[in-house]
């Protein structure tokens, strides 16, 4: 189970997870903008102890092995089979066998957060589960002192790999050692008080908690609360991916099993994860939507409670054979087959982004980027999975993009602020509707293409292109164009070119610059300072 957990993610040369362009983007810029010139023009990073390091940190060797694409890919790879592995351990843990009901919990390993690109919190969310297992192993051998000293320094890496996932590992595990105080013949008001001591390990980086939001006073708003209908929502779809009636009646396949296990008198759940899940549901039903400005805070819980609901159900009594072979076989054909279609899904979203790709073999590295990526105007149920493919001129052409994130206090990246570039500086201005579905948060593509600083971005690259007036692109240059995406040259951009300086003579780089921004980046330095130059005669916007 732990291997096939590995086969979605083997083909697509870069997981096509939604918001991942957007983090390799952040990691390319936080590795190279020390001896950048064409980084520096655009980007400030400054690091910062925040709970949200994890993949920031791993992808610092193995960019170095690997290169930064390999890297991320090799690192984002290794996440579902990490929580596979740690469901499977809590379950053995638990209940000193895997029963075959746990198997109906792996698909969650690929549930909504995940697919949305959550690589952090996926990957503390995969490591919670495994300190989670060996937290209940050492308690089940008597060696208390061991785990405390163990737990201390787990506790931190947790935090700095995602607050979220240490988060989650303090309550399951306050949880499962109330109970088994409890079981020791303790008044459950005891138990409660010994577990708390015994959790207390745990809660070292409160101390970092209290420090980073001191820090970023002010900044990242926390909101939505008690949206009951989104909650509802979140709660169908946390297998999302491609196929509406499909991902659903796969969550609901899930709920069966576990109303089967309420009803049918064979089994139960074992009551040590069973309180970890009525306080996994207590901190989802007060979660709001949005966290420190993080939004989807609620819902990224939602998979992991049901793994661990799942993971609960045990026997009664003596093992049923003919039930547990009956949910062995169930549970085997309903892993397999979530593996086989988001296997599918993956390499389908990721041939459509190498197309898409083609696009970037015509701008110029250093240059700045316009990305417009079409939503309908009602949200469909696929992933937007090119919502942040803005974000590869970053990674492959040192060039500026609309589409990162601005998070005070939880993103360590920003555009720099003397480009003046106002609400097309960062993310959702790459986001954009049909012109009849438009308003005043949402802008339609007419208005986007209308008022953006145009004097500001040299060219402008729209995917999932809707109909829009030609009239406001006729000065513009068409470089490239599918049935889904289009690049246009802007009228700054055109100008930009014949007034730099180039190693052709003529305004035009060779071929080997436009695919290499590395070899070609001391050479555009000349040209970039002849964009400023002609930029600085433009009006302002």
């Amino acid at each position: 189970m732990i291997l096939l957990a590995f086969v979605p993610l083997l083909y697509p040369p870069i997981p096509p997870l939604v918001d991942l362009p957007g983090h390799m983007g952040r990691f390319h810029v936080q590795m190279e903008l020390a001896h950048s010139p064409l980084l520096q023009r655009y980007y400030e990073y400054h690091w910062a102890l925040v709970g949200n390091l994890g993949v920031d940190l791993l992808i610092i060797p193995m960019a170095k092995l690997f290169g930064l694409e390999l890297g991320t890919k090799l690192i984002v790879m290794c996440i579902p089979p990490l929580t596979v592995a740690g469901f499977l351990w809590v379950a053995r843990e638990v209940h000193n066998r895997i029963p075959p009901t746990a198997l109906f919990a792996l698909p969650f390993a690929f549930g909504h957060p995940f697919m949305f690109g959550f690589v952090n919190f996926a990957l503390s969310m995969a490591l919670a589960f495994l300190a989670f297992g060996l937290w209940l192993r050492l308690g089940r051998l008597g060696k208390e002192r061991l785990r405390l000293a163990l737990f201390v320094p787990i506790s931190f890496i947790m935090f700095i790999c995602h607050a979220f996932g240490w988060g989650a590992l303090g309550l399951m595990c306050f949880s499962a050692e109330a109970v088994r105080q409890h079981d020791q013949g303790r008044s459950w008001w005891r138990a409660a008080l010994n577990a708390t001591l015994h959790a207390a390990c745990l809660a070292g980086p409160l101390l970092l908690l209290i420090l980073w939001r001191h820090e970023a006073q002010g900044s990242g708003n926390t909101g939505d609360w008690f949206n009951w209908s989104l909650k509802g929502l979140w709660i169908e779809s946390a297998l999302r991916d491609r196929w509406l009636s499909y991902d659903r009646n796969c969550v609901r396949l899930a709920g069966l099993v576990l109303v089967l296990a309420l009803l049918v008198k064979r089994l139960g759940f074992s009551r040590n994860l069973g309180f970890s899940v009525l306080v996994l549901v207590a901190i989802f039903a007060l979660l709001p939507r949005i966290v420190f400005g993080s939004a989807y805070a609620d819902m990224r819980l939602i998979p992991y409670l049901f793994a661990v609901a799942l993971i609960a159900i045990r026997f009664r009594g003596e093992t049923h054979l003919p039930m547990a072979r009956m949910f062995a076989v169930a549970g085997l054909l309903f892993f397999l087959l979530r593996i086989t279609t988001t296997t599918v899904s993956l390499a389908r979203v990721s041939d459509e982004m190498q197309r898409e790709f083609n696009a970037l073999d015509n701008v110029v590295p250093g240059s700045r980027v316009l990305f417009l990526n079409g939503l309908p105007c009602f949200k469909e149920w696929a992933l937007p999975r090119k919502s942040q493919l803005g974000a590869m001129v970053i990674l492959r052409k040192n060039a500026l993009v609309n589409s990162e994130w601005r998070m005070p206090g939880a993103q360590l990246l920003t555009v720099r602020p003397d480009l003046q570039l106002g609400r097309w500086s960062f993310d959702p201005s790459q986001q954009v509707h049909p012109n009849e579905c438009g308003n005043s948060l949402n802008y339609g593509l007419d208005r986007a293409l209308a008022t953006f600083p145009r004097a500001k971005f040299d060219y402008v690259w729209i995917v999932q292109k809707f109909p829009y007036d030609p009239n406001l692109v006729k000065d513009w240059e068409k470089l490239y164009e599918d049935r889904d995406s289009v690049l246009y040259r802007t009228a700054t951009g055109r100008r930009s070119m014949a007034t730099s300086e180039t190693p052709t003579g003529n305004g035009t780089l060779p071929t080997s610059a436009l695919s290499n921004p590395n070899t070609a980046e001391s050479n555009l330095l000349i040209g970039a300072a002849g964009m400023r130059s002609s930029e600085s005669s433009l009006p302002r916007h």
